[in-house]
Parts: C-alpha cells; structure tokens; sequence
C-alpha cells in the first residue's frame, strides 16, 4: 500500500511547543477514486493561527491544521489535470486524497516565483489589504504603526501604508530586521522592542499620535499604541501572538478606548472575498514593480514543520515561514 506521512500533534503544549509535542507519523494513502485526486504537497505554510487551535480545536494524533501549494499527481477530475499546480488547506500531509473540496487551482505568474502565493498573494497578503483598507479605513497621509512589521502580515501592511502616502513606523525583534524596514521596505522609523523601551521609542517616533495601529501583538504593544491613539483612531486586530503560548503584559490603557472614540475590530483573512479580485491585480503590479518587498524563511524537508512552528514563536524568521517538501 501507498504511504503518505504527516505530522501530528501528540501533547498539547504547555506555553510555548517543544519539539516533542509533534511527531511525524507515515500512515497509508489509498488510491483515489472517482471523483477524487492525489496531491502531493510542495510547500507548507506556517502561521500563528495555529498555536491557539493546539490547546482545543487541533485533535491529537491527528495531522495538523494548514495550507500549502500541491501538484496533482493522481486525477480522477477533469477540471484537475495532473501536473496542475493548486492552494489547498489540507494540513501538514506530504501527500493526500481529495473529492477538491478546500482545494482550488493555481494560475500562478511566470514573472513570480511560485512561494509568494503563500504570502504576499495568499492569506497573509489579503489579511493585510484587507485589515488595513476595510478594517483600518486607511486614509492617505496619516500616521500608521505597525508591529511585527518584519513578519508576514506586518510587513505587507506597512509597505501598502506607504504606497498610500503615510507615515508609517514598525516594531519588530531584531537589529537586522530594523534595517530591512528601514532600508528595503522604506518605513519612516523602526523600533527593536526587545533592546528599547517600547512605550517611550514609540512616543518619540510618532510624536503626533497615531492614526492607525495595525495590533499583531497584543499586551505591551497594544498598551503603548492606546496611549498615542488619536481621536477616531482604529485599531484592526489581526492577531495577539504576545498571548498564544501564555503569560502576556497587562494592557491597562484601555480608557483611551473611551475618551479617544477608538475603534478595535478583529478580523480573519476570509472576511474579504469581496476584495480578492482587486488585491490580487494590485499585489501582483505592487511585487511586479517592486514597491512590494518581501523575506522569506524556507526550511527544507517535511519532518522540519515542527522546528518551523516553534521557531516562528521564538522569532527566528525573517518574513513568512514555510516548509518546502518538494520541488
């Protein structure tokens, strides 16, 4: 019999992973029938969504939750040839059997290599457009921070403030990702909040206050920002990674909340269907043109998803983090 392998969730952490909380398992792989395909799995993405869904919606032993990019190997479905190139949200299997539900073709462009339709033109990408557009209410010329601003999400998000004529300032963990905002994706200021203290580097970076605060982090982040909203700032809440694996500074500005008339919204990434068809011509002309720039941290082999999850809580990617499995 055919095997695939998969990498299971077998502990739910306590804090944050270790790599004995995964384990890659082989299990079989039967062949496709009517109606149905094999994919096999060519790049897997990893992203902070996952970590809350460990501690209840991910069952153990099971293989874990995720997208990717597949080639069809196996087709029972005309609208599928084999050799076609899809997005699918199948998890983290090397290869797997599918009736196409959750599995979509792509039409990728030559002039892009094939990754950024898991960043910058897949969910990430329209996470960004959309929560700060829709969400943020982004209007030209205003006062935009941004933290990770380095990371998948963040990074996209500055750089569309900036094509929208703003000032924009980010935080993010490290003195070679400040430069990279400062002298590849041409933010106004970046703060390292791990070596400056947060609260005081963002009042002197955005001495006028804040228009938008696009929330990646939650705790510290977000109560320095509420101190500088403006009034009738917005806050789109994207994500809270300070929190995921618990623990997380208190926030204790939320009065500004009241007397600034701020808005907090959160949203997830398929809140903007309505959207796609406008973020992916403006995407591909941004990253085409090179007003989008982008980093990427690729491991290579599909036992190394369990080191991708933790390192991207400990911070030691540049950019969306992605396993290749194969070429």
């Amino acid at each position: 019999m055919t095997t695939t392998r998969e990498i299971h969730l077998v502990r739910r952490p306590d804090g944050m992973p270790r790599p004995d909380d995964f384990a890659v398992v082989e299990a079989p792989l039967r062949e496709p029938g009517e109606g149905e395909m094999t994919v096999d799995n060519l790049v897997m993405s990893v992203d902070p969504y996952m970590r809350p869904r460990f501690s209840g919606d991910q069952a153990l032993n099971e293989a874990l939750i995720g997208g990717g990019l597949g080639r069809v190997s196996i087709s029972n479905r005309p609208e599928f040839p084999v050799g076609a190139i899809v997005r699918h949200g199948a998890g983290m299997r090397e290869r797997f059997v599918t009736d196409g539900r959750g599995v979509s073709l792509l039409n990728p462009d030559p002039g892009l290599p094939l990754t950024v339709y898991l960043h910058a033109l897949g969910g990430t990408g329209i996470t960004a457009y959309g929560g700060l557009l829709e969400i943020g209410r982004l209007k030209e010329g205003e006062q935009v921070f941004v933290s990770t601003a380095a990371g998948a999400v963040g990074s996209v998000v500055a750089q569309i403030a900036k094509i929208k004529g703003c000032r924009v300032v980010g935080s993010t963990g490290s003195d070679d990702k400040v430069r990279w905002l400062l002298e590849e994706a041409g933010l106004d200021a970046a703060i390292n909040y791990k070596t400056q203290p947060l609260r005081a580097a963002l009042a002197e970076a955005m001495p006028s206050g804040i228009d938008v605060y696009f929330e990646n982090v939650g705790g510290a982040h977000l109560d320095a920002a509420l101190t500088l909203m403006k009034v009738g700032g917005r806050i789109p809440v994207c994500g809270m990674i300070s929190t995921y694996n618990g623990g997380g500074d208190p926030v204790r500005g939320l009065s500004n909340i009241i007397y600034r008339r701020v808005t907090l919204q959160g949203f997830v990434a398929s809140d903007f269907p309505h959207l796609n068809a406008q973020f992916l011509s403006d995407m591909t002309s941004w990253l085409k043109a090179g007003k989008i720039k982008y980093q990427e941290t690729v491991l290579e082999g599909f036992e190394r998803a369990p080191e991708g999850l933790i390192g991207l809580f400990e911070g030691r990617n540049s950019g969306k983090m992605l396993i290749r499995v194969a070429d």
